[in-house]
């Protein structure tokens, strides 16, 4: 096994799961849904135009973890393409990471294929890659690195 330097090949690269994205059709819908059956609270919203997204985040109680629940901004975006073909659910899941180049180039050294050369800009100012889901058992898996926490 390679690794990125600085990262040994038997240290684990995930901190956590970040989040599960699932695609909807209706993200007003979907956010009531979450927060009317499973109690789970909005922590934040956003339109990200690059990724063709509406977005929130619903926390999963206080343990950091979300479900970001993804809905098309136009017929061409990916989640739009997601929905036509497989219908709403599971489109992803997300591990969080402390160094997301150090762990980009630690997989690329193990073989997979990243979507994107560079990070790009996720959730919250976050920064994330993708892993194919054709090197990842069938799993669109993302890398997020959180923004650095304000001071």
């Amino acid at each position: 096994m390679t690794s990125a330097p600085g990262q040994p090949s038997d240290a684990p690269l995930f901190a956590a799961i970040d989040h599960v994205g699932v695609a909807v059709p209706d993200l007003d819908a979907a956010i009531a849904f979450y927060r009317d059956t499973y109690g789970m609270t909005l922590a934040h919203e956003e339109v990200n135009e690059e990724q063709g997204v509406r977005e929130a985040m619903m926390a999963v109680g206080d343990s950091g973890s979300h479900v970001q629940l993804l809905a098309p901004l136009s017929r061409e975006s990916t989640i739009a393409k997601f929905l036509d073909r497989s219908g709403p659910g599971v489109q992803q899941v997300a591990y969080r990471v402390e160094d997301i180049e150090a762990v980009s180039a630690t997989l690329r050294g193990r073989g997979l294929r990243l979507l994107y050369d560079e990070p790009k800009r996720g959730t919250s100012d976050s920064r994330v890659n993708f892993i194919h889901p054709k090197d990842a058992g069938g799993i669109l898996v993302e890398l997020v690195q959180p923004a650095p926490a304000a001071h």
